[in-house]
């Protein structure tokens, strides 16, 4: 049987953060104080939305303290931006 799916959490927290290339992911947000927020450095499941628009991803730990939000080739379009842009990330729920 597979286990209850948890409600998702509603959060408000507005980051500003520039789109980073390295690693393992093409492009990322690095998210100053995730740790913190989320009480974990595990994966993340979140909603919310990068200069308005909307997406759903999940927040890897870097390994070294944030966690790092994917950002895809979509998105970026969407809002317009690429590597070294700052844009506004606003989290409004945990999924995970």
């Amino acid at each position: 049987m597979p286990a209850a799916e948890k409600p998702a959490q509603k959060i408000d927290k507005t980051f500003k953060s520039k789109i980073q290339s390295d690693g393992a992911f093409p492009t990322f947000i690095e998210l100053a104080g995730s740790a913190e927020l989320f009480g974990t450095r595990r994966p993340v499941k979140v909603g919310g939305t990068i200069d308005g628009h909307p997406f759903t991803a999940t927040l890897m730990p870097s390994g070294e303290g944030p966690h790092w939000l994917p950002v895809k080739a979509a998105l970026r379009k969407l809002v317009d931006k690429d590597t070294g842009a700052e844009v506004t990330v606003h989290l409004q729920e945990r999924l995970s």
